[in-house]
């Protein structure tokens, strides 16, 4: 098993705090031999009628002494990830989880913000402090 992020149980207790249910932790991604995995995956209730909302949950530090390095990385990782639930068929919506301190250095600028316009990245902006989501970031 890979090395946790930093802020795993804490993007865990902000879902949990938000209404989600921990489904997976890690969420198991197998393409070919290939075995890998996603910090969590996790569900809701949205109504008795639509159902429930499922999610996989990449949780980023942004710790690094670049944060373009570190943007470079959890990208490439993304869509990895996006391309093996695409292919296996699995129908939940990806997110990258940042805290809101990496969320104001990178994504309010133009490098991150372009990922945003072009709908390339989900993100999930937290507060590291209070263990709360702050922002649904959807495209």
């Amino acid at each position: 098993m890979s090395r946790r992020d930093i802020y795993h149980n804490t993007v865990k207790i902000a879902l949990q705090k938000d209404g989600w249910t921990i489904t997976h932790d890690p969420f198991p991604l197998q393409i070919g031999n290939k075995r890998l995995s996603a910090d969590l995956g996790a569900e809701r209730l949205i109504s008795a009628e639509k159902g429930t909302e499922k999610i996989v949950v990449e949780v980023k530090s942004f710790v690094s002494a670049s944060d373009v390095k570190d943007l470079e990385q959890a990208l490439g990782q993304y869509i990895l990830y996006k391309q093996i639930l695409n292919e296996i068929g699995e129908q939940r919506d990806l997110y990258l989880a940042i805290s809101q301190p990496a969320y104001q250095s990178v994504f309010t600028i133009e490098i991150g913000q372009i990922l945003i316009k072009n709908q390339i990245i989900k993100l999930i902006v937290f507060n590291d402090i209070s263990e709360e989501i702050i922002q649904w970031i959807q495209n």
